[in-house]
């Protein structure tokens, strides 16, 4: 199986199900053929598999279509933008199916199964105990409706199973691996009694009819592939290549599930306040080494078109890496600095109104200082959602600063001296044109600064380190704050010195 194809001839899909928050999986399969379809000239389809009714959720498939498009993942074809292969949803698709089962069926590759669900769990719970391979133990294989009724655990509507060869061929070739040798697959169900496919022989009919030429998903899949293989044989088709990606790994090194890990779920990326940007680098690592340069030397971060331009099958590391968060924490806050300003200070604003800091509809006043705010913590942050502790004291009243325990417990016997020294340095500056950094009044940050050494290190003998803390805690009420003296600036001598009294009178 090559990994060139004449450029057009590519068609990769991801097939997610709409049965809860996305799954970073998806996420993760959807930028490995993603990179593959751009860089062949080929095309990238999204397909809806909700066979599963009993799990489907309703807002499932929007969440999945919007976290998609937030990490800039677009799709070629799909439900929401048509093709020439629609419906792209399965639940769509029903009588495509059929026929196919037919085939089988007529063929001898397949068969009816009236097997209820309460003897079919007795089986299984009987070969565990026994400690025998579990699996289908074709009760039904030969035998008409009525001979099947007559014995006990009989269900009035039928399932479909295929008939697993007993010289059933279970190695095949991955592009990632190489040779693979799967488990021998039994009597797997195709088509469920509510006339729904199993996603097995719904993922091969799609994936043939929409033409399919590579088949990307996780290592789980593995044990499926010779069922699938065996599908396309006895449907006279011609199977696509498959790649087995590595699975994305907790700290425990097992399958990443939303049950136990809220970082399963894509949305809380963006909850949390990732950039798309860095989080796409970030899946990119998990399965693929760093981009290296000409000069040999390795670089991890890198734009997606950056990674498919150099993208190869065989560079996909098949064991996969642990899914380090404090990793995309670093990565994160490296995409962060990159931002211009003006796209940072705009990423920044969903967060602030959702938390309560600004409005829905900034003023021009507001927004312009928010600009230079945010020119002060660009450097300071890993994530969005730290925008809010940082920028909320900018947009308080001075009489409602409320002071961090950790900020308070750090004041001393000298921060009442401290204080005053600063209120009567700061109380001399021209303050004419205020709150614009960078002005050139007197109300500037250098100016401040000279002014505070001055008074505090110099004149009363106290080491910076311990100097300014106190005016720290007076001006954001936190321990760690942006920098001080531009803080100031950004103030006002007005409201810098209302919060240095206020901190003050406690004292």
């Amino acid at each position: 199986m090559s990994e060139k194809k004449l450029p057009g001839t590519v068609r990769l899909r991801v097939a997610p199900s709409p049965t809860g928050d996305p799954h970073v999986g998806t996420a993760y399969m959807s930028m490995f053929d993603l990179a593959f379809a751009r860089q062949q000239g080929g095309r990238f389809l999204l397909r809806i598999e909700d066979t599963d009714r009993a799990r489907l959720q309703e807002d499932s498939e929007r969440q999945i279509f919007d976290t998609l498009h937030w990490l800039g993942l677009t799709w070629d074809e799909g439900p929401d933008v048509g093709g020439p292969c629609a419906p792209y949803r399965q639940s769509e698709r029903l009588e495509t199916y059929r026929p196919f089962v037919e085939r089988l069926l007529k063929a001898g590759h397949a068969y009816h199964c009236w097997c209820s669900a309460e003897l079919l769990t007795a089986m299984r719970e009987d070969q565990q105990r026994r400690k025998v391979p579990t699996g289908y133990d074709r009760l039904c294989l030969g035998k008409t409706r009525d001979e099947r009724a007559a014995l006990p655990g009989f269900s009035e509507t039928p399932v479909v199973r295929m008939r697993i060869p007993d010289d059933v061929e279970t190695s095949f070739d991955d592009l990632i691996a190489g040779r693979i040798d799967a488990p021998v697959p039994d009597d797997q169900v195709i088509l469920k009694a509510d006339g729904f496919p199993t996603y097995h022989l719904a993922v091969v009919v799609d994936d043939h009819l929409m033409g399919i030429t590579h088949v990307v998903r996780g290592q789980e899949w593995i044990s499926s592939t010779p069922k699938h293989l065996l599908l396309y044989r006895w449907l006279g088709i011609d199977p696509p290549a498959f790649a087995h990606m590595p699975l994305l790994r907790d700290e425990r090194k097992a399958k990443i599930s939303k049950r136990k890990s809220p970082w399963a779920r894509l949305t809380w990326f963006k909850e949390q306040g990732y950039l798309p940007e860095a989080l796409v680098n970030f899946l990119a690592l998990q399965g693929y080494p760093p981009i290296v340069e000409a000069d040999g030397t390795e670089r991890e971060v890198f734009t997606f078109d950056e990674f498919a331009e150099r993208f190869e099958w065989s560079k996909v590391n098949p064991a996969g890496s642990i899914f380090n968060l404090d990793k995309l924490d670093w990565l994160n806050g490296v995409w962060i600095r990159d931002l211009p300003l003006g796209e940072f200070t705009s990423r920044l604003l969903p967060f602030l109104e959702a938390d309560g800091v600004l409005s829905g509809n900034p003023s021009l006043g507001e927004l312009a200082r928010l600009r230079s705010i945010a020119a002060l913590i660009q450097t300071r942050m890993a994530k969005l959602t730290e925008a809010s502790a940082l920028v909320a004291p900018f947009f308080m009243g001075d009489d409602v600063i409320a002071i961090a325990d950790d900020a308070r417990a750090q004041l001393d016997a000298q921060s009442p001296a401290v204080l005053e020294a600063a209120m009567h340095a700061l109380g001399d500056i021209d303050d004419h044109s205020r709150g614009v950094l960078g002005s050139e009044s007197d109300w500037a940050a250098a100016r401040i600064e000279a002014a505070l050494r001055t008074a505090i290190v110099e004149g009363l003998g106290v080491k910076p380190k311990i100097a300014f803390g106190p005016l720290r805690t007076a001006v954001s009420g936190q321990r760690i704050s942006p920098p001080l003296f531009e803080s100031m600036e950004i103030l006002g001598k007005t409201s810098t010195l209302a919060r240095l009294q206020a901190l003050r009178d406690t004292l």
